[in-house]
């Protein structure tokens, strides 16, 4: 009888904590999650502001919360005229405007920050950026294009498979609303093949494609997967043409365009459908959701070995204009 009063008395007063709570006699508080703190490498890019108003403004009708830029090391690329333009006033406007603070290196970049997003615009920069941050341990978002050359892509990777540092890498097309709207509507189909077109802007320090025809690479993965075993591309100043065929017959088609109107836009071969891509604004918010939730589970959206062999076939497409639009194997390359 006795057992049994204590164990009657011992329930009346959990029921009586569990009424008070909910009269709000009493408030259980949780600690709220913080931001993950992310530093910047590299703010000679647009990105670099347009992925800090996202995140640091909650104002802002694309923001994406669950992290915040707090600091950055500026770099810049002297040699390349679009960084030497804009690097200055890309500071300037994250410490004045989202109090972002500037450090003199990386190392002491990693000390303050919880991941890392490298936006340096000159691919060549990349491997040597990425080291210090590897070693310090931090995962790593790398902004297009992951390096300027596939011996510098796979080193990067295996310096990051290494020391397991989680990383990934992706032009925000692959994550475009047509693309993920045409990616659901043929989900589960098999896609024969793919034609994709965009704007292929050239810069002299970085090979063909890796300076802006990786948007459409990208694109072009998506849909095609793994798997492409060679390439030709025709080059001219206004366009170039670029044709990866995969291991299983299939054909995947570039056209990037320098001369005329050069919106994105795709058309995908299904077995019984043909997808066409409609034009509608292109947004970075989709891009930028993708790097936060890969920085809170360290699960990358986009496998290691697609960006690899992305990286080998626009060095192939490359090696094929040097060589007078001849085909070009992709293990050639990736020897």
């Amino acid at each position: 009888m006795r057992h049994f009063s204590r164990t009657f008395n011992l329930i009346c007063l959990v029921v009586g904590i569990l009424v008070a709570v909910s009269v709000g006699q009493y408030t259980l508080h949780s600690a709220p999650e913080q931001p993950i703190r992310l530093g910047i490498i590299g703010v000679d890019t647009l990105h670099a502001e347009v992925f800090t108003r996202i995140l640091n403004d909650p104002n802002d009708p694309e923001h994406v919360p669950g992290a915040r830029v707090v600091a950055a090391f500026k770099g810049g690329s002297p040699d390349i005229q679009y960084s030497r333009e804009v690097v200055d006033t890309y500071a300037a406007e994250l410490r004045d405007k989202y109090k972002v603070e500037f450090v003199p290196d990386i190392p002491t970049l990693c000390t303050k920050v919880d991941a890392v997003l490298l936006e340096s615009v000159d691919g060549r920069t990349h491997l040597r950026q990425i080291k210090p941050v590897i070693a310090a341990g931090k995962p790593v978002f790398i902004d297009k294009p992951l390096a300027a050359s596939y011996e510098d892509a796979k080193e990067i990777a295996r310096l990051a498979d290494e020391k397991r540092v989680p990383w990934f890498t992706s032009s925000g097309l692959r994550f475009w609303q047509e693309t993920r709207r045409i990616e659901l509507a043929a989900k589960g189909m098999q896609i024969v093949g793919c034609d994709v077109y965009g704007p292929c802007l050239l810069e002299p320090h970085n090979p063909d494609l890796t300076w802006y025809g990786i948007h459409e690479v990208a694109i072009l993965y998506t849909f095609m997967g793994t798997g492409c075993v060679s390439v030709v591309q025709e080059h001219t100043q206004g366009t170039d043409v670029v044709v990866g065929k995969w291991n299983d017959g299939r054909l995947g088609v570039i056209r990037g365009i320098r001369n005329g109107k050069a919106d994105w836009g795709m058309n995908v071969f299904g077995a019984s459908e043909i997808f066409r891509s409609q034009a509608v604004p292109y947004s970075y918010q989709p891009l930028v959701a993708e790097i936060v939730k890969f920085f809170q589970t360290h699960a990358a959206p986009v496998k290691e070995a697609e960006s690899l062999e992305m990286f080998a076939f626009m060095e192939a497409a490359n090696l094929s204009v040097q060589r007078g639009g001849a085909e070009v194997e992709l293990r050639e390359v990736e020897k």
